[in-house]
């Protein structure tokens, strides 16, 4: 299963439907989003896949769990605890920093996905791949990831 990981679109439609695009051209299956999403006009772009949502700082939660159930998506809330093809994944925003520590230091996931810097990056903790896709908004290069979680071979791919 390949699936894309996004974070930080604030709002911005133009820039979630480049990002659709890029993510259509890769041919995932699911989509994770990271947080600070902003509203109906970002959740609705993403009808033709699977896709989990977490509240991150810029968001308010109750409102935007609302949205995401209305398109008929998937709310984790402020963190969700995913099980994808055979892979546990953590889902979260990483501003509340002590929770964002302890997914990373468990050992309980193969993969932590965190928005908030806006900064793309891949690291490794233990067994554990701790990715930030970048963000679509107020970042050097607007950027979203991919990653095949049968070899977690895990990309990051520049959005024009």
């Amino acid at each position: 299963m390949r699936i894309g990981v996004i974070s930080d679109t604030h709002g911005h439609e133009a820039h979630t439907q480049a990002a659709i695009k890029t993510l259509q051209e890769h041919h995932i299956e699911r989509v994770l989003h990271c947080g600070d999403v902003g509203g109906n006009e970002v959740v609705s772009q993403f009808e033709q896949w699977p896709t989990h949502f977490v509240a991150g700082n810029c968001d308010y939660p109750d409102q935007l769990g609302q949205i995401v159930k209305s398109n008929q998506q998937h709310w984790e809330g402020l963190f969700g605890d995913l099980s994808l093809a055979g892979k546990r994944i953590a889902l979260l925003h990483s501003h509340e920093q002590h929770r964002f520590d302890a997914a990373i230091h468990s050992g309980d996931y193969d993969l932590v996905c965190y928005g908030h810097t806006h900064v793309a990056e891949h690291h490794t903790v233990g067994k554990t791949n701790v990715l930030n896709p970048g963000a679509m908004y107020r970042a050097h290069k607007f950027t979203v990831a991919i990653v095949d979680l049968k070899t977690m071979e895990i990309s990051h791919i520049e959005v024009p």
